[in-house]
């Protein structure tokens, strides 16, 4: 909990799910004719048959990754594309650095966040395949057979994206655990996703799909930042182990008290910044 109180958590949910959101449009629309080629269908198509959309919630995810697809892309449309794929691999990869205490390379690991996105890519038509392949109510099947698949896709991003400076043993706990994270919320989100996608799209339109695919995305986010927080302490307890290294008596309860200490000041801080705010609205006008 400390770990990913330091890491922001989140906040650097939102800004991955942000630039996401972005990405994976952009992947679509770069990817959609050769996903068509192999006879994996459209973007489009592939989200509405994985969470059942009907009505408005299909049109609008419809109307939003057909666009592209159907204006078609230029070598220079394809060069924004990409530069917006990478906004997204640059902000995860921020995320490795700042939780694996590393110094930032910023555009210099450029190549190996090309890797990541043909790696993404991959998984993207891999798991769809995976989920289409092996259909159960709840999609408790597909989500058992992609838990490793997504485990194993986690670790192979951090790999890149921290320039193989961190090593496979360390990553592999975050791996694991985040891939099992997502993929019982996959379970989740199939029971309700549906609905949500349905309505907010009845009500807003196409930008209600927008709100509903951030806010899943951010879940997702949220999910791999707790992942990497777990992962990382679990990384670190275990060197300290194969050190022969034993903590002091009482350190877990002091972290506890520590931490406690820290939520309850913040706490305080909120409370103390939204009653300042309700002293300074004006009164009511007297009638």
């Amino acid at each position: 909990m400390g770990r990913f109180q330091r890491l922001v958590g989140f906040d650097r949910s939102m800004a991955l799910a942000s630039t996401a959101l972005t990405a994976l449009i952009a992947l679509a629309i770069l990817c959609g004719p050769l996903f068509n080629v192999l006879g994996h269908g459209d973007a489009a198509s592939r989200i509405i048959a994985r969470y059942s959309l009907t009505g408005g919630g299909a049109e609008a995810v419809q109307l939003i990754f057909s666009a592209g697809e159907q204006t078609g892309t230029t070598l220079l449309s394809a060069v924004f594309l990409l530069i917006a794929i990478l906004s997204f691999t640059r902000t995860e990869q921020r995320f490795f650095e700042q939780t694996w205490e590393l110094k930032p390379l910023s555009v210099r690991n450029t190549p190996n966040a090309l890797l990541s996105i043909a790696a993404l890519a991959g998984y993207l038509a891999l798991a769809g395949w995976l989920r289409t392949a092996v259909d159960s109510r709840l999609g408790l099947a597909s989500a058992a057979l992609t838990a490793p698949l997504s485990a194993g896709f986690l670790l192979l991003t951090g790999r890149l994206l921290s320039a193989r400076r961190i090593a496979w043993t360390d990553l592999l706990p975050f791996a694991l655990a985040a891939g099992l994270l997502e993929s019982g919320y996959s379970v989740a989100a199939a029971a309700y996703l549906p609905r949500y996608f349905s309505v907010s799209a009845s009500r807003y339109g196409p930008i209600g799909a927008v709100f509903a695919m951030i806010s899943t995305l951010f879940v997702i986010m949220l999910l791999m930042v707790a992942g990497g927080a777990l992962g990382r302490e679990v990384s670190v307890e275990l060197a300290r182990i194969r050190r022969g290294e034993r903590p002091p008596d009482g350190e877990v309860r002091r972290e506890w008290d520590r931490l406690l200490a820290d939520l309850q000041q913040r706490w305080e801080t909120a409370r103390r910044r939204i009653r300042d705010n309700h002293r300074d609205e004006p009164p009511p006008p007297v009638p």
